[in-house]
């Protein structure tokens, strides 16, 4: 071992692990002049294909990375997901949108996830104030009241180096290093499945219904997804005594795909992956100690039966970057870095639990439970709370913080995503509104107001009479929205002027202008 004799040096946010959460985090900083390091264990796009489903709110983050057209080239639009039984008769069919949702991007998007990471990596080299430095482990953290070290080995050459940070990110997977420096416990839900992960290649028609695929049998049930276009993916659950090398041949794997396979010679299909993974549904305990964060798996583990689990970690990227760069730039307030958690924690909860009570309803309850899922399964689409989160694709609002004022009333807008239209000049609200807050209004403020919102960073944009935000906003039983970086609402009314108030109380900034110094918890 060698230690690196340079000085230390000093990054405002340092990154650990360059995955899907850490490379969108990076990015997302660098739009807004903040400059990280991030960290990386592999030299390059770790191969093994994991995620293969991302909706449209996700779609939405990309094309904000400036990544839309590329990941479109990537990824495949499905019809959305078909339950079926052990006989493969359709008990369910939940629809996807395949051309524009309301966040502008098809419902549901099968891609394979290294090409998505390649794409990811390729995209944060535009920026500047990102550097991605990989083929090293990060050996320790810590705290120390100023600012916080990490130390690093180059596996390369076995060099040690240290760097200062600000703020640390430990977006470094179910087994972080970062969460067990903050001492964050894992909080076990009580799930835990094994399963058997099959991917195939090949050009021939299987024939298929061209979406989702689930069968809903308590003794082996399975996933058929056609994740590119001559990409497969097949998820079956492993029974008690398998493992993946028994089935590591087509001929062995034959029995379980047939359905999907029949009149295709094994010559025409490419094996390309077999492995076993455990899936398992867990939140931490903390997410946050000072000035370190974790994101990502790190924080969370969803089961796939909702397609949610990268999403999950790219939401949390989402929330937070914004966060970080208005603290750095003096424009927030260094207390509004508690939302984070607060906002994050129970709407992956509420996801990981809907994940759970879909796979036990598609899986569970033996030959009674069969029963039981000829009769309900149609009707799910029937009942409200699950048509918006399984048919629809909708996630719950955030919860309440210092950045959401939510109301009671049915409808209320706080702490909902802001639709995506296109506008009457054909761009797209996103476009409109860059990477800042915003204020939609029916109505313009007053000349004061708007001119105190404008210098703090806001766009103010009042719409047109009769269109799509409009309607958005009397369905919310409001006439004006106060619009995050995010696109989350803060704050929907009818008081125009007290939105605006409470605006200016937020904001203490022109969001973006450095600051100088970083305030710390």
């Amino acid at each position: 071992m060698r230690v690196n004799a340079t000085a230390v040096r000093h990054v405002p946010v340092v990154i650990v692990g360059a995955g899907p959460t850490g490379i969108t985090a990076a990015t997302l900083l660098a739009q807004y002049g903040v400059e990280s390091l991030v960290l990386d264990r592999w030299s390059g796009v770790y191969q093994r294909p994991r995620a293969v489903h991302l909706d449209d709110e996700i779609y939405r983050v990309f094309a904000r990375l400036g990544i839309a057209d590329e990941f479109a080239a990537i990824s495949r639009p499905t019809l959305g997901l078909r339950l079926l039984d052990d006989r493969f008769r359709i008990l369910a069919e939940f629809t996807r949108d395949t051309a524009r949702s309301r966040n502008g991007f098809p419902q549901a998007n099968m891609f394979d996830q290294p090409e998505l990471e390649a794409v990811l990596r390729a995209n944060l080299k535009r920026y500047k104030h990102a550097q991605l430095r990989g083929d090293v482990e990060v050996t320790g953290v810590s705290d120390t009241g100023d600012s916080v070290r990490v130390t690093f080995t180059d596996r390369t050459d076995g060099t040690v180096h240290r760097v200062d940070t600000d703020y640390l990110l430990g977006c470094d997977g179910a087994n972080s290093l970062v969460r067990t420096q903050i001492g964050s416990a894992i909080n076990d839900l009580n799930f835990e499945q094994r399963w058997l992960v099959v991917d195939v290649a090949t050009d021939a028609d299987l024939r298929q219904w061209e979406g989702v695929h689930q069968v809903c049998d308590p003794v082996r049930a399975g996933t058929y997804m056609r994740i590119g276009s001559s990409r497969y993916r097949w998820e079956f659950r492993l029974l008690d005594g398998e493992r993946a090398d028994d089935f590591a041949t087509l001929t062995a794997l034959r029995p379980l795909i047939r359905p999907w396979t029949a009149g295709v010679d094994d010559r025409e299909l490419s094996l390309l992956r077999v492995a076993e993974y455990t899936f398992r549904a867990q939140i931490a305990q903390r997410w946050r100690r000072g000035n370190i964060f974790i994101l990502g798996d790190a924080a969370h583990l969803t089961p796939p039966f909702i397609g949610q689990g990268m999403g999950a970690g790219i939401r949390d990227a989402m929330n937070l970057a914004w966060k970080i760069a208005g603290v750095h730039h003096g424009a927030l307030a260094p207390s509004v870095l508690d939302s984070y958690e607060q906002e994050r924690k129970p709407h992956t909860k509420s996801l990981i639990r809907l994940a759970l009570n879909v796979g036990r309803a598609m899986t569970g309850g033996a030959r009674v439970g069969d029963a039981l899922r000829r009769v309900v399964l149609p009707r799910l689409r029937l009942l409200p709370g699950l048509r918006d989160k399984v048919v629809d694709s909708t996630t719950p609002a955030l919860a309440a913080s210092a950045l959401v004022c939510r109301s009671r009333r049915p409808g209320q807008l706080g702490g909902t995503l802001c639709p995506n239209p296109r506008l009457r000049d054909g761009r797209r609200l996103d476009d409109v509104l860059g990477t800042g807050f915003a204020l939609i209004t029916t109505r313009r403020p007053s000349v004061s107001d708007e001119g105190d919102l404008r210098r703090r960073g806001f766009v103010v944009l009042v719409a047109e009479p009769g269109d799509g935000l409009a309607r958005w906003l009397r369905g919310g039983r409001a006439t004006a929205a106060l619009i995050r970086p995010d696109r989350t609402v803060m704050r929907a009314g009818r008081d125009l002027p007290a939105l605006c108030a409470w605006a200016a109380g937020v904001v203490d900034g022109r969001f973006g202008q450095p600051a100088t110094s970083v305030a710390r918890r």
